[in-house]
C-alpha cells in the first residue's frame, strides 16, 4: 500500500502581514468612529486616530499587492489573505476617498447660508461651541460668492402659509431628521405692518399690536457616519409685498393696494 504524502504550499508572509494589518486597520477605525461620535476625545485627537486607522489600510492594500506579486512569480499560497486585505482596505477608503475628491472640487467655506445680507444669527449654539471652533460670523459678501458659485440652488423658501404653519413645518422636518434642538422660539404676531399707513389710534384705544417676532430654531446636526456637527440656525419671517389692485379690500388705509402677507424661511449652518 503506497501513501501519498500531500505537500502544503507555503503561505506568502506578506500576505499574513497584510491581513493582519487590514484587520487591525478596520478595528482602529471603529474605534476613532465610535471616539469621534461619542466627543471622549477633542476632535484633532480623534481625527489624528482616524486618519492613522486609514494609512494602515492602505498600507495593507500595498503589502496585498506585494502578496500578490509574490503568489504569482514564486507559487506560494496566501491568496485569500492577500484578497481578504485588498477588500477590507478598499471598504476603508473609499468613503473617505470620496468624501476628499468632492471636497477638493468645492470652496474651502464653512458657513452657508441663504440670506448672506442678512443671515441668521446663532444665539444659543453660540455658547456652546467649543473654544476651537470655527467663528460664527458670516464671513461676508466674498464668501456668498463662493457658495452661490458652489451652491447655485441654495435661496431662502417662500411660502403663502402663516408664520406659525411654516414655524411647525420646519420643526417636523428637524424633528424627523433628528437633529438635536438647542433653542426653539416660535413667530408671535400676524404679520408686518405699513407703518406709514397706520391711522393714528383715537383717545381710549389701544396702542397698535407691537411688531411681530422672528421665529427662530436653533439645532445640532451629526452626518451619518462620523457623527460631524453642524449646527443649524432657522428663521422663519413674515413680509408683506404690496401690489396695486383696482376696487381690491383697502389695506391699512390706501384704497388702491393690497397687502400679501409672504413667509421667508432661511436657513444658516456653520461646522
Amino acid at each position: 500500500m503506497v501513501r501519498r504524502r500531500t505537500i502544503e504550499e507555503p503561505t506568502s508572509r506578506l500576505a499574513i502581514w497584510a491581513r493582519r494589518v487590514a484587520l487591525f486597520s478596520l478595528a482602529a477605525t471603529l474605534i476613532a468612529v465610535i471616539i469621534v461620535r461619542s466627543g471622549a476625545l477633542e476632535i484633532v485627537p480623534a481625527l489624528s486616530t482616524l486618519a492613522g486607522a486609514l494609512v494602515l489600510a492602505v498600507l495593507a492594500i500595498l503589502l496585498a499587492f506585494g502578496a500578490a506579486l509574490s503568489i504569482w512569480f514564486e507559487g506560494v499560497g496566501g491568496a485569500r489573505e492577500a484578497a481578504t486585505a485588498f477588500f477590507i482596505g478598499c471598504a476603508l477608503i473609499a468613503y473617505p476617498a470620496f468624501l476628499g475628491i468632492k471636497g477638493y472640487r468645492l470652496p474651502a467655506i464653512y458657513d452657508i447660508t441663504t440670506d448672506p445680507i442678512d443671515p441668521p444669527r446663532f444665539d444659543a449654539i453660540a455658547r456652546l461651541r467649543p473654544r476651537d471652533a470655527n467663528p460664527i460670523t458670516y464671513q461676508g459678501l466674498y464668501t456668498a460668492e463662493l457658495q452661490h458659485a458652489a451652491y447655485s440652488d441654495i435661496e431662502p423658501d417662500v411660502t403663502d402659509s402663516t408664520p406659525r404653519e411654516a414655524y411647525d413645518a420646519a420643526m417636523k422636518v428637524i424633528t424627523k431628521r433628528k437633529w438635536r434642538i438647542v433653542d426653539a422660539r416660535p413667530p408671535q404676531g400676524g404679520g408686518p405692518q405699513l407703518v406709514e399707513a397706520q391711522p393714528r389710534p383715537a383717545r381710549g384705544q389701544p396702542p397698535p399690536a407691537p411688531p411681530p417676532r422672528d421665529g427662530y430654531i436653533e439645532a445640532v446636526a451629526r452626518t451619518p457616519i462620523l457623527g460631524f456637527r453642524d449646527d443649524v440656525a432657522v428663521r422663519v419671517r413674515a413680509i408683506a409685498s404690496i401690489r396695486p389692485s383696482r376696487g381690491a379690500v383697502p389695506c391699512g388705509g390706501r384704497a388702491s393696494t393690497t397687502c400679501h402677507l409672504r413667509l421667508v424661511m432661511t436657513l444658516s449652518t456653520a461646522s
